[in-house]
């Protein structure tokens, strides 16, 4: 029960007691007072009557007209006039009935009063007595009126008293509100901090409250930090700050397998001189800064490019995965032309020849051994062509790009025609036995054989054209109809640009209210590059999400791990870890330690952790003991 209904309650009682005992001391008093006035008018006109009576004629016919006329002048209940033997002989009684007060009223505090009585002389001798007794009927309409007008005061402080106390209590009250949204915020595993209420008592609380949000916020971050670390020391090179091999590859096996991006891509590779032979003409300083302003020239060609990365293969070669570019020759051109400007000025003199660079297209499921003997084959060719030169391949057997407005036509089709469909993937629990959900990954039908695109080979297109929000409302919708005719609960994907869309988290919204009972079973993640791009606005969605009952969760997490301290405010359901830190992890410890702190640290948040991209069962016992909570991939299913 709120306060402000307790607030009433307790203003009712206090006044309905106030009233019960000022009721019962006022209508006595009154009640006291009425009988003692008409006690004495009782006496008064009993003695009057009787005097007047005494010098009248004692005949029956004037005794009578004069009891007559006094009983009908005043307001009498009887006026009776009996012999000294006892016999009647006048008598007037009252038959008017009680006006004004209630019978429960009247038998409740009934007026007690004696008749007054007076003698009748006729002469010397005593013709009768006279007793009376004066009418009550008003006095129980004014002792009625008087409890009712009681009552209207009462009833009116009462109501002037509970809106005081009302108006009072919200302004008092207005802090703990706030408290009560912290509380509930870290209920919700999301940490923030309020302004302490001037109210002591609540400014003690707020406080202690704060400071805890504090102790947790810093020590997320500084695990987070610690993680950061961890993950730098396993996964990067430590001279040029680029990707390690083995994660290089981890990553460039994703780009072959995995949905994240489209069917087909780019492979640049980066070869310097021997490294033998620059530790010898440069010394080792030297040449250590020369792979360093490499790096940094590669690692700075990915901003801006959704999953293009850049790694340190051997020695003084470099390899970027470029899945963004339409052509090889493009990206060839693209970091070519940012090594002349970045790199060669500074070491065209002592090393004229400094590089060679070649580029070639890859396709989904192709042989990762396949392509980079490919793409060493192509460096020789470049190497021939002279120094500091590329040479780009491109994939004779690859479909030419269909033009802007072809793929406009084509997604608008695909949303009005129903050519969307979902295509779902088990995740399972830890131990492998129990499904938790399944994850609905978007296809597209493309033509009228029904070849399935998947989202990484239309959605970069859908996004250039602002057409993402039409689509992903459609995959909700999608979902939605599934879990109506389905058991179990399906996860979704949104995508980075829809989540900055006012217009798609209002629809989506009232889309979800009028499904209450399929939002407890439906899933939402966005990829961790869109969260933290569109952050603000990813957390708004999430608390909306969440208040609606669905569950939220960001995929694809580890390429931005020292944002992770953020995700404190987020309150989320789960995540789920980069393939490229789970594929190959039982011969990777340093990628073991680093998981199994990231799932201590996400326990901690009371977030469920889940592994991306398993590709054997036989992994799950390990992922388990590191901390994972789920799992999915090619190995699941």
């Amino acid at each position: 029960m709120s306060l402000i209904k307790q607030l009433w309650i307790a203003i009712a009682l206090v006044m309905s007691i106030a009233f019960g005992g000022s009721m019962v001391v006022s209508v006595l008093s009154a009640r006291h007072y009425l009988e003692q006035q008409l006690q004495v008018k009782n006496i008064d006109n009993a003695t009057a009557l009787a005097l007047s009576l005494t010098q009248l004629p004692k005949d029956e016919v004037t005794v009578e007209l004069q009891v007559a006329a006094q009983f009908d002048a005043g307001h009498y209940r009887f006026i009776r006039i009996t012999s000294p033997t006892g016999k009647t002989l006048v008598e007037r009684v009252s038959t008017s009935k009680l006006l004004g007060a209630p019978d429960w009223f009247v038998k409740l505090i009934p007026i007690h009063t004696t008749p007054g009585q007076a003698l009748v002389q006729d002469g010397w001798i005593q013709y009768g007595t006279l007793t009376l007794a004066s009418q009550d009927i008003y006095a129980y309409q004014s002792l009625w009126d008087g409890t009712l007008e009681l009552l209207l005061w009462f009833v009116l402080g009462a109501a002037l008293a509970g809106l005081a106390g009302t108006l009072a209590l919200r302004i008092i009250t207005r802090p703990l509100g706030q408290v009560v949204d912290q509380a509930q915020a870290i209920a919700e595993r999301r940490f923030l901090t309020i302004t302490e209420p001037r109210t002591p008592e609540l400014k003690s609380v707020a406080r202690a409250m704060n400071e805890m949000v504090g102790r947790l916020k810093t020590l997320f971050t500084e695990e987070a930090t610690r993680l950061e670390a961890l993950r730098q020391k396993f996964n990067r090179d430590a001279v040029t700050g680029l990707s390690s091999r083995d994660y290089f590859l981890s990553h460039l096996r994703e780009a072959l397998q995995g949905d994240q991006f489209g069917s087909s891509g780019t492979l640049v590779m980066v070869r310097l001189p021997d490294l033998n032979e620059l530790n010898t003409q440069l010394g080792r300083q030297q040449a250590d800064a020369l792979l360093k302003d490499v790096g940094t020239t590669l690692y700075d060609s990915g901003n801006g490019r959704i999953g293009q990365r850049a790694g340190r293969i051997k020695g003084a070669e470099f390899a970027i995965v470029c899945p963004t570019f339409a052509t090889a020759t493009e990206a060839a051109k693209d970091i070519h032309a940012r090594l002349l400007q970045n790199v060669l000025p500074k070491w065209q003199d002592k090393v004229p020849e400094l590089f060679h660079l070649s580029a070639v297209r890859y396709q989904r499921e192709q042989n990762m051994g396949d392509l980079l003997a490919q793409a060493d084959q192509a460096l020789a060719q470049a190497a021939s062509q002279g120094q500091n030169n590329w040479h780009a391949v491109e994939d004779s057997q690859a479909k030419a790009a269909l033009p802007a407005e072809q793929w406009r036509t084509l997604l608008t089709e695909a949303v009005a025609g129903g050519r969307l469909a979902l295509s779902f993937f088990p995740v399972v629990s830890g131990d492998g036995a129990v499904a938790l959900h399944r994850e609905g990954m978007l296809r597209l039908r493309s033509d009228a054989q029904g070849t399935l695109l998947s989202a990484g080979e239309f959605m970069p297109m859908a996004a250039q054209l602002n057409l993402t929000a039409p689509i992903d409302l459609g995959v909700v919708k999608l979902a939605i109809e599934h879990l109506r005719t389905s058991s179990g609960d399906i996860a979704v994907n949104l995508s980075a640009e829809t989540i900055a869309d006012h217009a798609f988290r209002h629809e989506l919204t009232q889309l979800l209210k009028a499904y209450p009972e399929i939002c407890q079973r439906l899933l939402f993640e966005v990829p961790e590059y869109g969260v933290f791009r569109q952050f603000d606005a990813f957390r708004e969605l999430a608390r909306k999400l969440k208040q609606l009952g669905c569950r939220v969760g960001i995929e694809y997490i580890g390429q931005r791990f020292a944002d992770s301290g953020k995700l404190a405010d987020l309150g989320l359901d789960y995540i789920k870890v980069h393939p490229s830190y789970i594929r190959g992890i039982t011969g990777n410890e340093g990628n073991q330690e680093f998981l199994k702190g990231l799932c201590n640290m996400a326990h901690a948040l009371g977030i469920t952790v889940l592994a991306l991209g398993v590709e054997n069962r036989g992994d799950l016992p390990l992922l388990a003991a590191l901390g994972f909570d789920g799992a999915t991939g090619p190995g699941i299913g």
